[in-house]
């Protein structure tokens, strides 16, 4: 019996990519695969003649020998063949990886342990500067409590899989090829199930809203997480839970702005307090305290309060509070107020000496325009 055309054999025409040849090929072989068809010779056969036939089409080589000559350029018999073969393991890796799955040696698949969950927590500056414990409630799955995650009817177990003997893969041969398969009967856990539990149908886990209280150490951030082992998902059948994260989010506060260890704040102060000195109350996370401001305090003027900041949660000492002086200009004046400041502003004028930053700046303006017209 004569030999098909490779071509035809392949349902590619003669000017087909190698690409394009080995995406018939693997459509072909996933089709008639002996495994796939047990004792179907015709299937054995077609599966055999698309393997010869896409050996020789993806070697450049052996296909410009077959394109000149036919079946007898690449019949090595006929002594006008070429030695050696082609690089055939791409194809055949695409083709039993969808097939098979990509089957492991060694014993049944294991539990896939559940998924990591993450959890933000809003919390308040103070509440992060102190710490503090607080309940919050968490949708998940956890272990079924009725078959205690294995999956099976209470007073039953599972058993080992007597098609895979509990190695959860199964090996099938074909010629010189010997691949493994994961196991159809237990999906690659080794194990079977003959009577599901009721409460979570076979799967081990069910869904629930857990409530977890949770101790936020003193000197968290925004950013800052904290790991709660096993308080994740629940694996299926059994497999270990994994992991839960909370997240810390501290609100705006609205006096303090944190950055690390200190905290910032700006303090109004009057004109009058500006320029004559006093006394005024901040606010600490402890409490009140009593800032002196020195006489001719300008807008911007930075005062520290040692160790009124915050002490992190990675230790180190406490930070401190910076007050940031803004003068006030005052608003809304009623007409002999409006006479007054008028009245010092003139007062004013008559030394320099009272508006330093003032004087500088229109000097330092005048000697500018001076030069750009010299």
């Amino acid at each position: 019996m004569s030999k098909r055309d490779y071509y035809e054999v392949l349902g590619v025409s003669k000017n087909a990519t190698e690409r394009e040849i080995k995406k018939a090929y693997k459509r072909l072989a996933m089709k008639f695969h002996p495994d796939k068809n047990p004792g179907d010779k015709a299937a054995e056969e077609k599966f055999k003649e698309a393997n010869e036939a896409a050996e020789v089409l993806t070697d450049e080589q052996k296909r410009q020998a077959y394109d000149q000559f036919g079946h007898a350029g690449v019949d090595p018999n006929r002594g006008g063949g070429h030695g050696g073969g082609a690089d055939f393991s791409d194809i055949f890796g695409d083709v039993f990886g969808d097939i098979f799955g990509g089957g492991r040696r060694g014993g049944g698949r294991q539990a896939q342990r559940g998924a990591d969950l993450r959890y933000t927590m809003e919390l308040t500056l103070e509440e992060a500067v102190r710490g503090i414990s607080r309940e919050i409630q968490v949708p998940t799955w956890v272990g079924c409590e009725t078959c205690d995650g294995s999956g099976a009817k209470p007073g039953t177990s599972p058993k080992t899989c007597g098609t895979c003997h509990g190695q959860g893969q199964v090996q099938m041969r074909q010629g010189f090829f010997a691949v493994q398969q994961t196991c159809p009967t237990c999906r690659g856990r080794g194990k079977v199930i003959d009577e599901a539990c009721g409460s979570c149908h076979g799967d081990g886990r069910v869904q629930k809203t857990k409530t977890l209280s949770v101790k936020i150490p003193a000197g968290v951030d925004t950013g800052d997480r904290i790991r709660l082992s096993g308080e994740g998902e629940a694996g299926e059948h059994g497999a270990p839970a994994g992991d839960l994260y909370v997240q810390m989010h501290v609100k705006d506060h609205e006096f303090f702005v944190r950055d690390g260890s200190n905290l910032y704040c700006e303090v109004p102060i009057s004109f009058a307090q500006a320029a004559l000195g006093g006394e005024i109350e901040v606010p600490t996370l402890d409490g009140r305290v009593v800032l002196k401001v020195p006489s001719e305090t300008q807008t911007g003027r930075m005062f520290r309060m040692r160790g009124k900041g915050v002490k992190s949660v990675r230790g180190g000492a406490v930070g401190d509070l910076m007050c940031k002086a803004v003068v006030e200009t005052p608003v809304k004046l009623t007409s002999k107020q409006k006479e007054l400041l008028s009245e010092l502003d003139e007062s004013f004028k008559a030394s320099d000496k009272h508006k330093p930053k003032e004087t500088g700046f229109f000097e330092g303006v005048k000697r500018f325009f001076d030069d750009l017209t010299s």
